[in-house]
């Protein structure tokens, strides 16, 4: 086990906080990596991690990162992330869950959970029991997809004013990795724009739907990749911008609804290297954690959908940034978050 406070240290992250409950079996590591703008939120993982150590390390990554979707996006949140280590697909949920809550509740406030992957809206249900610092919950803000797929084509119209000189998508082709949820509901809004559409997922039926409602042309999964399009869009698996992939892209942009699309951060250089224009990913699919601040906030599906535009804004300010300081966009986007962050920090400073 690596020593904790230099991993704390590293990226400035504020708090972690570890609880064992043995009656649950219960074990959840929550990270807190910044509240400057506002409490910190993240999701809850639950996944049986091969090490404390792995699930430390990805806490304290996942946090960080939703720092800085918060703050790209425009909101008064920071950043933090939970998981809990453990069989995901257990069915003794509720004493841990509730164990759980009893964590966050230990926070007094400094951090509010949602779900994630390996937990369900049932399993915040089990934490709103103990604390009211959670969201997500049954037959509030919803599913965030709709909110997430608008974002993204806001983001993608801003890739096209950005290389094209122009926001239309008419004739345009677009590449479409992942006809799940947002990727489904992203291929409606490319092809009301008169985008034509490439698509492929590995459920046959979730492309058979696509195919039929927008007149796609469907791929196998492998060739998603090597096909001639104008913007690639991965909605569905990580790490897909890599040293493989690269060798056979042919697109003018990279703009999706995925996480963590980059596999390394130099795979961001070498889209760069190479004139591709990439969307960083935080920054695209901020659509979901705005739909989750709209619950908290109790905003209506009108304003949370008109937040999700203004990332059209944001890219077009990623890009410019990258220009005026010869940087590649996921270096740019980082940027603004932290130019946000520091901002506000100083207000708070000056009236200490």
């Amino acid at each position: 086990m690596p020593e904790i406070f230099p991993l704390l240290a590293e990226h400035a992250h504020e708090q972690v906080s570890c609880c064992y409950e043995p009656s649950s079996g219960y074990r959840g590591i929550i990270a807190i990596h910044d509240t400057t703008l506002g409490p910190a939120l993240g999701g809850t993982r639950f996944w049986n991690y091969t090490t404390d150590q792995e699930a430390l390390i990805d806490c304290l990554r996942l946090a960080r990162g939703m720092t800085y979707k918060a703050a790209v996006a425009g909101l008064n949140l920071g950043g933090g992330k939970s998981v809990i280590i453990g069989d995901h697909r257990t069915t003794r949920r509720e004493p841990i869950f509730r164990a759980h809550g009893r964590h966050v509740e230990s926070l007094g406030g400094r951090y509010i959970t949602a779900e994630d992957v390996g937990t369900s809206t049932a399993d915040m249900e089990y934490i709103r029991a103990e604390t009211q610092h959670v969201t997500g919950l049954i037959g509030k803000s919803g599913d965030p997809s709709p909110v997430t797929a608008y974002g993204v084509y806001r983001g993608i119209k801003a890739c096209a004013k950005h290389r094209y000189g122009t926001d239309s998508l008419s004739g345009k082709t677009v590449a479409l990795q992942g006809c799940g949820h947002v990727g489904y509901s992203l291929a409606a809004l490319l092809a009301q724009d008169s985008a034509q559409l490439i698509v492929t997922d590995i459920d046959p039926a979730r492309v058979q739907r696509v195919v039929s409602e927008f007149q796609a042309h469907a791929v196998q999964p492998e060739e998603i990749y090597g096909v001639a399009a104008d913007i690639f869009a991965p909605c569905a698996l990580g790490g897909i911008i890599n040293d493989e992939t690269l060798t056979v892209l042919k697109v003018d942009i990279v703009a999706g609804g995925a996480n963590n699309q980059l596999a390394e951060e130099r795979h961001g250089d070498l889209l760069e290297e190479k004139g591709i224009i990439y969307a960083p990913d935080y920054v695209i699919n901020g659509g979901g954690l705005i739909n989750v601040n709209a619950e908290l906030n109790g905003w209506s599906a009108e304003r949370a959908r008109n937040k999700a535009g203004e990332i059209y804004d944001t890219i077009l300010r990623v890009f410019e940034i990258a220009r005026e300081e010869e940087i590649p966009s996921y270096r740019a986007a980082d940027r603004l978050a932290e130019q946000r962050i520091e901002a506000v920090a100083q207000v708070r400073r000056n009236f200490v």
